[in-house]
Parts: structure tokens; C-alpha cells; sequence
């Protein structure tokens, strides 16, 4: 059955979507685009930083319009005075409590946060931390969370619940004291992680970031005396192409396995199974060793 249809007006320009679409949703349809922090679409709809707020003729004050629904014959306004100061300043409070050390964190290309402030013309913080010093947790193999450069946006605990439906991480304490992990603060490493990283890839600052073994791998491939193996997943032939410009979902296997061996892997192996190539000799002349305790695959190269 079809929805029922809705008309209201987004800056004086008319817009027609299906009942029950948020004004977020309305205003993007429309092509106009109305910042955001803490939203990701069906995953985490909290209305949580505030960031998105908007002007609605006849609301007693500015509301979040990723969680607000559309009425016929609204009236709504995106980029008013008053919507520009209010998204300022609640972007400097959310700074006020960030560690910034944008030079070298490993989200300063595409954090989100960066971007936000670029975009609404902030460039000093006024409400700057004095001594916010590093929260490190990095028990688990495959992450380190920052919780100094947290602003609890909560996507982490939404995609770690809704989508993977793990639900190892959340809001813990109130207050200035909130922070994101485990129940009862346990390390990460103590819980139920699958370790996927869809939490590193839902968060849109550097608070949650994965770990960089580049320096181990590159001392491996310099040693002489080691036989070094690689198993990439089987998703990262179809998804490493994006990394490099091209179609979401093309397959870049083959250009991947010859990356790899110009690397100087010895071996390539393919986790998942059924699926083997020809390949050549390898071009360092050395012994593997006789035990490989690796899970079931089938090599590549």
C-alpha cells in the first residue's frame, strides 16, 4: 500500500515526501543539505548533538530535524541566523570537551568533526580544554579507542547493537563523566568483540581507530630469514577499489595479489576457499618454515 503523501515548504521552496519522513530527510531529498553529527540513516536516529536543528514556523524553539517528522503544510528554514548561531556555538561546546591534536591524529583527512567546524566557520574555540589528556583503551588486537576525543555521538553503541547485534559497548556514568564502554568498564578485550570494526567505521572522529601494524609487516618483508604470509578477507577484494577511485563493488582481486607480491609477500592465501590461481615462483629464494598454523584456505599465489 502506497503511503500517504505529504507536501510542506523547505526555504520557501515546495516538497512533497511520504508520511513519516523525517525533515532531515525532506530537506537532503530536496537538495538542500542540513548538517549532522551523531545521525546515521535506520541505525542511529537519537537527535543526540544537536547539530542538525532547524527553524519550524510555530515551534517554541529550534528542533532536531533528524528525528522531527514532516506535517502538511509545513514551513521550514535551514539556514537562518538564528540556526547558524545555534549550531555554532553547540559545535564549540562538543570541541570544548575534545582532545585536539588534528596534526597527528589518524582521522585528520576525513574527520567528520574537522569538517563540521570548517564548514560552519569556526576557527578558534573559544571554550578550549585546558589539560584534557589521551583516554587510552587498546586491550582488544584490533582497536584503540580514544575516549578524549569522544563526542558521544553514540554511532559506535548504535551499528555495535542494531547492526552486528553484539551490543559489547554503551553509555556508561552521567553527566561530565559519561563516556562510551564495556559494562562495568571492562576492557575490550574481556567481552564478546568479533572484532569486525564496524564501530571504527561508524565513528566520525578519531576516538576509535584501528591498529597500524605497517612497521611490523614492513621489518617482516625486510628479513631474510622469514617466510612471510598474507590471507587478505575476502571482502577486501571488492572493497579496497573504493580506496583508489573506482566503482563501489568492482573486484580488484588480481591487481591486490600483484600489489601484494611487488610488496614481497611469499605467500597469498585465500580465505575463502574453493578458489586458487597459477602463479609464479617466488622471487626470494627462501625455506618455509614446516608448521603454518593458519585456518583453512586455499593459496592464491
Amino acid at each position: 500500500m502506497d503511503k500517504k503523501m505529504v507536501s510542506l515548504r523547505i526555504n520557501d521552496i515546495p516538497v512533497t515526501v511520504p508520511e513519516g519522513t523525517t525533515v532531515l530527510e525532506a530537506a537532503r531529498s530536496a537538495g538542500f543539505n542540513i548538517p549532522s553529527l551523531c545521525y546515521l540513516k535506520d541505525v542511529n536516529e537519537i537527535g543526540a548533538c544537536r547539530i542538525c536543528v532547524v527553524e519550524v514556523k510555530g515551534a517554541k524553539s529550534l528542533v532536531a530535524s533528524c528525528v522531527y517528522p514532516v506535517a502538511e503544510g509545513m514551513e521550514v528554514h535551514t539556514n537562518t541566523e538564528r540556526v547558524r548561531q545555534s549550531r555554532r556555538l553547540t559545535l564549540e561546546l562538543i570541541l570544548s570537551n575534545h582532545r585536539m591534536d588534528c596534526l597527528t591524529c589518524a582521522r585528520n583527512a576525513h574527520c567528520e568533526l574537522r569538517q563540521l567546524a570548517s564548514d560552519l566557520g569556526i576557527d578558534a574555540v573559544r571554550y578550549a580544554p585546558d589539560d584534557l589528556m589521551p583516554r587510552i583503551e587498546d586491550s582488544a588486537p584490533h582497536l584503540v579507542r580514544d575516549n578524549s576525543k569522544c563526542v558521544l555521538c553514540r554511532r559506535c553503541t548504535a551499528v555495535c547493537r542494531a547492526t552486528q547485534e553484539v551490543g559489547v559497548i554503551g553509555c556508561n556514568d552521567r553527566g561530565f563523566d559519561t563516556h562510551i564502554g564495556c559494562a562495568f568498564d571492562r576492557d575490550l578485550a574481556e567481552v564478546d568483540c568479533v572484532s569486525c570494526g564496524q564501530c571504527i567505521v561508524a565513528c566520525p572522529t578519531g576516538a576509535l581507530q584501528e591498529k597500524d601494524d605497517t612497521g611490523k609487516v614492513l621489518a617482516a618483508l625486510s628479513d631474510p630469514a622469514k617466510h612471510v604470509v598474507v590471507g587478505p578477507a575476502p571482502s577486501i577484494r571488492v572493497t579496497l577499489g573504493e580506496c583508489f577511485g573506482l566503482p563501489v563493488g568492482a573486484n580488484v582481486e588480481g591487481k591486490m595479489v600483484t600489489a601484494l607480491r611487488r610488496l614481497g609477500f611469499d605467500r597469498i592465501f585465500d580465505y575463502g576457499g574453493g578458489h586458487r590461481v597459477s602463479s609464479p615462483p617466488s622471487r626470494r629464494r627462501r625455506a618455509a618454515p614446516h608448521h603454518l598454523l593458519l585456518p583453512r584456505m586455499d593459496p592464491l599465489l
